[in-house]
């Protein structure tokens, strides 16, 4: 799926290129479009801890690719598109991997995420997600990141905002994310529920920037969203959903 493959340094941050018998076990995934002011901070967070660093460029003109591969992360061009991006970064992985995260470029994970990681896939589970904090202190951002993780817990359906991670088995088996422009994290999560159980939910929390909150407003963001899942639950194809939310096809 990859348009092109420009390699960074062969070692991901603080890691070097091992395999999963002998270094870290997890794999990371990052899909970008525009996201200079995010790169480092986010392969800071990932560096010592991960297997592999792959950054899956959409088709960034704000120098991304370059800051991202200056980081040490390998670098791939795809298809614009989160999903298309999230499985051409899977498929440019090394051989031999066994779990993959997926990771939102404004996303920071917590400490000893990579071990978190590696005890749920040891005691079991087959894949996972973190529990989620918005970045920021307005009290009902606190309460909209609480109710995104007690809605995952009860319905063991993730969202990429919750940096999800897959085994390799189960990843196989759902085939990758569907390639459609909105709700990929909601239909993969479907997916996995039937072939490999519900999720593990981590109580680690990742931190995700406020951002789609602050700018468009906190109300009509839920609003939204809520409006976006339902017409998506009463098939409404995700297309049109795209449209909706960014106010033109892509």
């Amino acid at each position: 799926m990859a348009a092109g493959l420009s390699s960074g340094p062969a070692a991901p941050p603080g890691a070097g290129r091992q395999s999963a018998e002998t270094g870290p076990p997890v794999a990371v995934v990052i899909p970008v479009l525009d996201e200079r002011g995010n790169i480092g901070p986010v392969l800071a967070s990932v560096a010592g801890q991960a297997a592999q660093v792959i950054v899956a460029d959409g088709g960034s003109l704000d120098g991304t690719p370059t800051l991202a591969q200056a980081h040490g992360a390998t670098v791939i061009t795809a298809e614009r598109g989160r999903a298309i991006q999230m499985n051409a970064g899977a498929a440019a992985l090394a051989p031999g991997w066994r779990v993959v995260l997926f990771l939102h470029a404004d996303t920071r994970l917590p400490a000893g995420w990579s071990e978190a990681i590696g005890q749920a896939v040891r005691g079991g589970a087959q894949w996972g997600r973190f529990d989620v904090r918005l970045r920021s202190e307005h009290p009902l951002l606190r309460l909209v990141g609480a109710m995104m993780n007690a809605r995952s817990r009860l319905t063991g359906i993730c969202t990429g905002d919750q940096a999800m991670f897959v085994t390799a088995p189960a990843w196989q088996r759902v085939g990758g994310f569907p390639a459609i422009e909105l709700m990929e994290d909601i239909a993969i999560s479907a997916r996995l529920k039937r072939c490999a159980g519900r999720p593990a939910a981590l109580r680690a929390a990742v931190q995700v920037s406020a951002r789609r909150w602050e700018r468009n407003g906190i109300w009509r963001t839920i609003v939204a969203m809520w409006i976006l899942r339902l017409r998506y639950f009463l098939g409404e194809a995700p297309p049109s959903l795209h449209a909706r939310y960014y106010g033109k096809p892509r």
